[in-house]
C-alpha cells in the first residue's frame, strides 16, 4: 500500500518537475533590437550614412509558373526554364540556375526518401514553378541613385565566365553587366559536404560612385509537405544572433506580416559579430552565414499574397568609386544535419555555435552528452541498437548506488507488509494514529519510504533527453536493428494484424487507428515487461487499486507502441535491467519475492474462476 502510494507521489512530483521547469526556463523569446530601422525606412535611407542597408526585393516578386501537373512534371518543366550549371559532390547533386543565379535544385545523394530499394533520394531545394519551391538567391539592392534595374536580382540572366560545372575542385564564376559601367560576378564554391561559398563582388568601370548593398535570400513558398508538426520538434526559422539561439515557427511566420504592415520591422536584427539565419527540417537545413566577426541584418518575413516564408542576410551598404572593385563572402550551409559534419563547420570552418542548430531541446546540457556517448558507442559497435542497449546499461551502472538504497528500502517494506496490516487494523478509521504507528514502524526498521522516489525522478530527464535523441537526430534515422526492426525512428512496423509477418498481409499504417490497436512485438515485449517488474512490488490491499495496477502495464503497452522502436528498445532494456537488479536486491536482504510462483498462482486462479 505504502509503495504504491510512493509511486503515486513520485508521478505526482514528477509532473511537479516538469511544471516547474517551464514556469522557470520557458521557451526563449525571440530577440527584437528596439533601435532597428524599419524596412520601409532603409529603402530610402541617406545614401551617405555608413550603416545603410537597403532592402532586397520580396520574393513574391519572383514569378512561379506552376501548372496543374504532377510534382515530376512540374520539375521537369521548372528545371528547363533556364540554362543550368551543373553541381556534384559526394554529397549532393543538382544545378543552379543562370536565371537569377539561384541554388535552386539540390538534392542529396547519401539519402533515400524511404526505405523501398527504388526511393528516390532526398531533394531539399527546387525551383521556383514545382510543387515546393525553395530556394537561395542573392543580389544587390541599390542605393543612391541607382534603381532595381541596374543591379542583379532574382530575373538576372546571368552567364558564365568560367567553369562548365561546380564541383569541390572546381568553382564556377558568373557574370553581369548592368549596362551603366557596373560589371558584377559571383563566384561560387562548394565543399565535399554541404557548404557553398559565394563571393559576389562589383567592378565600378563608370565615372560616378556606385553605392549598393548585396544580400542573400532563403525563400521557401508554402509549407513543406512533410512538415511533422509536433510539439518535440522545431520546424522553421532557425538563428544565432550574438550567440543567442532564437527559434521560430512557421505557425508563427504569418503574424509577421501584420507586424509589417504596420511599417515596422518584420524580425530584424542588426548582429554585431557572428550569426546565421535559415530555415530547418527535422534532418535537413538551409542556412545563410555571413563570415565570422561580419555584421548584418538578420530578417525573418512572410510575404502573405503569395504564401511565401523568406529569411535574409543583409550586408552593410558598400561605396564603390570609378576604377575599384568591392566584394563581399558568404556561405550557404544546404543539406543533412549531421552531427559530426556541422561540428566540424562550427570547431574547423569558425561557423559559431553551429552544432545548436540540432534541436537538442531545453534538457540540452543532458541531451548533447546522451547523443555524444550514443554515437560513439554506434561507432564502436557497429549497430544502433545495440548502442542503444549499452547505453541504457551504463545509465543504469551510473544510478546503480541510488537504485541499491531504493530496492534495499523497498525489500524492508516489502517484508514489514504484514506488521502494516496489523496496524491498519488496530487503528481502524482512526488516520492520525495510522500515520504515527507507521512512522514509529519506518524509524525502528530504519526505512525511508521516500527513498524510491529520487531514482524514478533522475529517470525522468533521463528519458526525455533520450526520446529527443532518437526522435530529432539524423544519426537515427533509417537506422537498422535486426530483422524486421530496420528503421529505429519509426514505430515498430510487425502487427498481430498479419501475425507478424506469416500471413500476405500489410500491416497498418504508422499512426493509424488499427495500428494502435495491432501493435507490433516491441510494444509486447514492453509490455511484458512491465508487468514482470511490477510482480516484485506489494500488491494493493485496496481491490480498487489493486485493479488499477494491475492494468497499467497493458495501458502503457498501447499507449507507447507507436513511440519510435529505438525508444523502445530502451525502455525494455531499461525494465530487463531493472527487474534483474530489483530481483537480485531484494534476495541479497533476506526476502525471496516468487515472481513466476504469483504468475503461476494467478493463472490457476483464472483458471479455476473459469
Amino acid at each position: 500500500m505504502e509503495d504504491n502510494r510512493n509511486l503515486i507521489l513520485a508521478t505526482g512530483l514528477s509532473m511537479l518537475v516538469i511544471l516547474v521547469w517551464f514556469v522557470l526556463f520557458p521557451p526563449p523569446e525571440p530577440v527584437e533590437d528596439p533601435n532597428a530601422t524599419p524596412i520601409s525606412e532603409q529603402v530610402g535611407a541617406d545614401p551617405g550614412s555608413a550603416d545603410m542597408a537597403v532592402a532586397p526585393p520580396a520574393a513574391d516578386d519572383i514569378a512561379d509558373p506552376s501548372a496543374a501537373m504532377d510534382p515530376a512534371e512540374m520539375t521537369e518543366v521548372a528545371l528547363e526554364e533556364a540554362a543550368r550549371l551543373v553541381i556534384e559532390t559526394p554529397a549532393v547533386e543538382g544545378t543552379i540556375s543562370l536565371l537569377g543565379g539561384r541554388i535552386d535544385d539540390l538534392s542529396l545523394r547519401n539519402y533515400d526518401e524511404t526505405l523501398d530499394p527504388d526511393s528516390e533520394i532526398v531533394r531539399l531545394l527546387s525551383p521556383v514553378g514545382t510543387a515546393e519551391p525553395y530556394y537561395a538567391l542573392y543580389g544587390w539592392a541599390p542605393g543612391g541613385d541607382l534603381g532595381f534595374d541596374q543591379v542583379p536580382g532574382a530575373e538576372t540572366p546571368w552567364t558564365v565566365e568560367e567553369g562548365d560545372a561546380l564541383t569541390p575542385d572546381s568553382p564556377v564564376v558568373l557574370r553581369w553587366e548592368n549596362g551603366d559601367g557596373l560589371i558584377f560576378r559571383r563566384v561560387i564554391e562548394i565543399d565535399d559536404d554541404f557548404m557553398f561559398t559565394v563571393t559576389q563582388s562589383v567592378e565600378n568601370t563608370g565615372e560616378a560612385e556606385a553605392r549598393l548593398a548585396p544580400y542573400g535570400i532563403v525563400a521557401r513558398h508554402g509549407l513543406p509537405e512533410d512538415l511533422q508538426n509536433f510539439f518535440i520538434l522545431h520546424e522553421g526559422v532557425v538563428r544565432k544572433v550574438d550567440g543567442q539561439l532564437d527559434e521560430l515557427a512557421y505557425d508563427d511566420l504569418p503574424d509577421l506580416d501584420m507586424i509589417a504592415r504596420e511599417g515596422t520591422p518584420a524580425e530584424v536584427v542588426d548582429v554585431l559579430e557572428n550569426g546565421w539565419i535559415g530555415f530547418t527540417d527535422k534532418y535537413w537545413m538551409t542556412t545563410l552565414i555571413p563570415g565570422a566577426g561580419q555584421a548584418f541584418t538578420s530578417v525573418t518575413k512572410y510575404v502573405a499574397g503569395a504564401d511565401i516564408y523568406q529569411t535574409e542576410a543583409r550586408m552593410p551598404a558598400m561605396s564603390v568609386a570609378p576604377g575599384q572593385t568591392a566584394e563581399m563572402t558568404t556561405q550557404l550551409f544546404a543539406g543533412a544535419k549531421e552531427w559530426e559534419t556541422i561540428r566540424e563547420y562550427q570547431n574547423e570552418g569558425g561557423v559559431d555555435r553551429f552544432v545548436d542548430s540540432i534541436d537538442w531541446g531545453w534538457f540540452y546540457f543532458l541531451t548533447k552528452p546522451m547523443f555524444w556517448l550514443l554515437h560513439n558507442l554506434n561507432l564502436l559497435i557497429g549497430n544502433m541498437g545495440l548502442a542503444i542497449i549499452a547505453l541504457t546499461l551504463i545509465v543504469k551502472a551510473v544510478l546503480f548506488p541510488l537504485a541499491y538504497k531504493s530496492y534495499v528500502s523497498m525489500a524492508k517494506m516489502r517484508e514489514l507488509q504484514p506488521e502494516m496490516e496489523k496496524l491498519k487494523e488496530r487503528a481502524g478509521d482512526d488516520r492520525e494514529a495510522l500515520q504515527r504507528g507507521m512512522m514509529e514502524l519506518y524509524k525502528k526498521n530504519k526505512v525511508n519510504p521516500a527513498s524510491g522516489c529520487l531514482p524514478i525522478l533522475l529517470q525522468i530527464p533521463i528519458f526525455f533527453s533520450l526520446y529527443k535523441v532518437i526522435f530529432v537526430t539524423l544519426e537515427l534515422r533509417h537506422a537498422p536493428f535486426f530483422g524486421w526492426l530496420n528503421d529505429l525512428s519509426a514505430p515498430d512496423p510487425s502487427s498481430i494484424f498479419n501475425l507478424y509477418g506469416l500471413l500476405p498481409y500489410a500491416a497498418p499504417e504508422p499512426g493509424t487507428i488499427m495500428a494502435l490497436i495491432f501493435i507490433g512485438i516491441l510494444p509486447l515485449l514492453l509490455g511484458v515487461s512491465m508487468w514482470l517488474q511490477q510482480k516484485l512490488n506489494p500488491q494493493p490491499t485496496d481491490p480498487t487499486q489493486a485493479a488499477i495496477f494491475a492494468w497499467l502495464p497493458w495501458v502503457f503497452m498501447f499507449m507507447l507502441g507507436s513511440f519510435a522502436s529505438g525508444l523502445l528498445v530502451y525502455w525494455i532494456a531499461n525494465n530487463t535491467i531493472t527487474f534483474i537488479q530489483q530481483y537480485t536486491i531484494m534476495r541479497s536482504q533476506g526476502y525471496k519475492p516468487d515472481v513466476f510462483g504469483n504468475i503461476r498462482s494467478s493463472f490457476k486462479r483464472k483458471k479455476s474462476d473459469s
